[in-house]
């Protein structure tokens, strides 16, 4: 092989046209048209992920349904740092995903959120680590970025529509949209080509229904905690240094 052809083969390379090559295997999104578009055929590991919504509560959550459910299937921790919103159990086991290897971790102040969500990735034990600060610095991106290449998990972070016009070190950055029977999505970033049009998404009928709009009228707030096993609770104290 020569100098170039090992230049062109290394994944943080690709050409202006094409998808970036990624070093850890990806997670499907469950939609295909979405995962035609990412580098991998999916959600990155290994990697930061910004999603901006319009606003919360259109689908936001709904939209990694299959991939907390494929990675709690396989007996990877799924964790939620300061929600918030307390999850809504019914909506999450609709979806498929086990709850016996869901973490909901509360914070006390935003340093706390992002300490947190960096051991988190650091520990190597989660397959999924979601947050949603209000406001991060890029020195602090890039901390959690790195932090994110180190390990073989989901980073994704919510991050409000107002700071689509920052800069960010994050490998993906989506901006969700509300559309006719589902949600529009716009990839902002990603290794690879620049994609100029919207992608359409129809999600499946319950996982919508369930996460923004569950049955009998009752809201996100209706769940005060969810029960894990203790072998859960030693690991979260063992790899965050609670006791």
């Amino acid at each position: 092989m020569t100098a170039l052809a090992e230049l062109l083969a290394h994944p943080s390379i690709w050409r202006g046209g094409e998808l970036g090559r990624v070093a850890s295997p990806s997670v499907a999104s469950g939609y295909p048209q979405l995962d035609a578009e990412l580098p991998g055929g999916g959600w990155p590991t290994a990697a930061l992920t910004e999603i901006l919504p319009q606003h919360e509560g259109i689908g936001e959550l709904g939209i990694l349904g299959h991939a907390l459910a494929a990675l709690s299937a396989k007996g990877r921790w799924v964790a939620w740092i300061a929600p918030p919103y307390l999850p809504y159990a019914p909506a999450l086991q609709a979806a498929g995903i086990d709850l016996s290897h869901l973490i909901v971790i509360r914070t006390r102040s935003p340093r706390e959120t992002l300490w947190a969500y960096e051991q988190a990735l650091r520990s190597q034990t989660c397959g999924a680590v979601l947050a949603w600060p209000e406001r991060i610095a890029y020195a602090e991106l890039r901390r959690l970025q790195l932090a994110a290449e180190g390990s073989a998990t989901l980073a994704m972070l919510f991050r409000p529509s107002r700071c689509i016009t920052e800069a960010t070190p994050a490998a993906l950055r989506l901006r969700l949209d509300t559309r006719p029977g589902g949600l529009a999505v716009r990839i902002l970033k990603r290794r690879g080509g620049v994609l100029g049009r919207t992608i359409a998404l129809t999600p499946p009928q319950v996982v919508q229904r369930n996460f923004d709009n569950p049955p009998n009228g009752l809201d996100c707030h209706v769940m005060d905690r969810i029960e894990f096993p203790a072998s859960a609770a030693r690991s979260l104290r063992r790899d965050f240094g609670i006791h």
